[in-house]
Parts: structure tokens; sequence; C-alpha cells
């Protein structure tokens, strides 16, 4: 499968926090001829890992997760609305009106709508929050939602979008790119170097319930136990409500190198030795120091008695919402960056981190 094929299908699959098997099952088909895969009890994947005895040269480890934001059932109304809570991070103002799918007891998807109040009816500013917001898929009665639509509580619910790709742009719009593009680039990379000979040994991880606390980076950085961690995410773009002096990510501008976020800050010698790479092999990228947030790095930096740990970004316009746009170009500039890093990767450079 091509990357663009790769993206699309990845990010119109459906995996909020604990229900990623459909992901998985699309890395798993796509790396079955090239490593052995194991899965564990927390959903957490692993491509091409190696147990410590076993181990003749540093691991590195190229993570990303799975999951996306989304919402769950909690209850069932009398008149057939579905009472629901955010799974992940949302913003009320960017959810009412919005297309959704709720998984049914037999797995099948009933689409629906979060409801909103016609402007006609809208008191005061017009707000509500998400606790106050239903999902409605068109039925008049809790029994009718039991019965004809086998709707249950705790039904996942996903946000109703079908990726595009525009060949001009080469913009991809869509949804759950934070962090399926983290994902493909994992996928791309892991079927690239399989037949190189390098000094390290590289595993993927794909981890399950970012969004929800981090939860199985905890697990999945315990079990790779690496020498050095990569952490592929999709962070959100600020160029369309900063300048150009103090956007650091930027749609089409690279990949995006972390600095420190509130849960890491990235180990400086692992930072400059990236930035050289990149220089080295012409790649773009862009810096960030960021304020708030966090990403899987935020656990794993903390494991195997510390692990020098980095994030690297592709920026997504409008994250943590139904609609994203995310670039191919910047995309395929981290790829070739995740590539010449594990190629440069040997053991005394390491032993310096």
């Amino acid at each position: 499968m091509n990357s663009i094929d790769l993206i699309k299908k990845l990010s119109d699959t459906e995996g909020i926090s604990g229900f990623e098997d459909k992901v998985l099952e699309i890395i798993k088909d796509e790396m079955k001829d090239y490593y052995n895969i194991e899965k564990d009890s927390m959903n957490n994947l692993y491509i091409n890992n190696i147990v410590p005895e076993e181990r003749k040269k540093p691991v590195i480890m190229l993570e990303a997760h799975s999951d996306e934001v989304g919402f769950m059932v909690q209850s069932i109304e009398a008149n057939g609305l579905l009472k629901f809570i955010p799974i992940g991070g949302w913003s009320s103002q960017q959810v009412q009106a919005h297309k959704v799918k709720v998984q049914n007891s037999d797995g099948k998807y009933i689409n629906g709508i979060i409801s909103s109040v016609p402007p006609h009816f809208l008191k005061n500013d017009g707000k509500t929050e998400l606790k106050d917001m239903f999902i409605d898929i068109g039925a008049f009665s809790y029994e009718e939602v039991k019965e004809i639509y086998k709707i249950e509580i705790g039904a996942p619910v996903i946000p109703n979008v079908i990726c595009e790709y525009n060949e001009t742009s080469k913009l991809f719009l869509g949804k759950a790119f934070d962090d399926r593009i983290g994902c493909a680039i994992i996928t791309e990379v892991m079927k690239d170097i399989k037949n190189e000979n390098l000094d390290v040994d590289v595993v993927g991880v794909i981890s399950s319930q970012e969004e929800v606390g981090l939860r199985g980076a905890i697990v999945s950085s315990q079990k790779a136990l690496p020498n050095v961690a990569i952490v592929l995410e999709g962070p959100p773009a600020d160029d369309t409500f900063r300048n150009k002096y103090t956007s650091q990510g930027g749609i089409g501008k690279g990949v995006q190198i972390r600095h420190i976020d509130p849960t890491m800050i990235a180990n400086p010698k692992l930072v400059k030795f990236i930035k050289d790479i990149a220089k080295k092999y012409s790649i773009k990228y862009q810096e960030t120091v960021r304020e708030s947030g966090g990403t899987n790095a935020g656990k794993i930096h903390l494991e195997n008695l510390g692990i020098p740990t980095i994030v690297l970004g592709v920026p997504v316009r409008y994250a943590h919402s139904h609609h994203n746009f995310v670039s191919l170009n910047d995309y395929q500039e981290t790829v070739k960056l995740v590539k010449a890093i594990v190629k440069e990767l040997n053991e005394n450079i390491i032993k310096n981190f």
C-alpha cells in the first residue's frame, strides 16, 4: 500500500481509546510479510520486538499511539437521545452538529448527530457545554434505541469523517491524524529498513490509550526497554493563529522537533544529533517549545533508568476535532528523517546521550 492509501485507510478506521483493534489489524496486515508481530493485553502492538536476553545491539524504539479522541455512550434518555462523555480532550465549541457513528452490540455503526439548538431558540451567548449535549440517532424512545438500534451503555462513538487527499495542495483532510500519521510513519519506515545493515535494532511500537492518560506507553516502554525512543506524533498546528515568527507548528514547514512540554524535556544531546542529521540530509524541520500538552514521551523517558527520548511531529491543523488537515510533504520529510536517524545511530553515539 502506498503512503497516500495507507494514511487514508488509517484515518478512516474507527479506534477511540480502548477500542483500537481495527487500527492494529491494518498495521499487522501491512507488516505480516516483514516482521514478527506481538500484541499485549493493553492493545499495544510490537513490531520486531527483541527480548533483552537476545539483544546484541542497542535498541531504538519508534513509537506512536493508535487511539483517537471520540466519545462513549453514558446513558439512554427516555426520548431516545444518547447521553455521552468525551474520550480524550475536546472543546465544546468544536463538537455540536457534527456527524458521529455509534457502534452497536452487533458491531455495526449507527449514524447520528451531536445535538444542537437551532439559532431561533438560543438565548444569551448560545453556548452549550459538552455535559449538556446529546447524540441523536433518529430514535424516539429508550426502547427503540435498545431493541431496534441495539445500542448499549458503553458503546464507542467515533467522528463520522471520510479522508480526502488533494493532489494540488498535497493535503489530507480527515480525522484522527493525531496519531494515525505517526502509525503510518512507523509502518513505512519499518518496511523500508527491513534489509538495511544497521548498527542498531529497531522496534516499532503502536501504543494504546494515549488520549486518556498515556496508559499504553507505560506498559509498552517497559516491555520494549529501548536505549533510545523516537515518538512520532501529530501535534496541533499553530500557523492559522500565529505569525511566521511565533508559529512553531506550520503546515508544509517540515518535521517538528520538540524541545520541551510539561511532561518532558528532550535530551539536549539527542536534539542536537537529530538537528545535525536533518541538516546533513537537507530535511526540512521546525522547532517547538511547548507550554502545554504532552505525549507518550512523558512516560517513556522515565523507564529503564531513563531513556533518551525525542518527539518528532507532523503538524495537524484542528487536532482534536472532527476534521483535520495534514501535509504529505511534512509526512515524507519525517519518514526521511527517521530513516536517516536509525542509519546514523550506533552504540558509541548513544552512550554520549
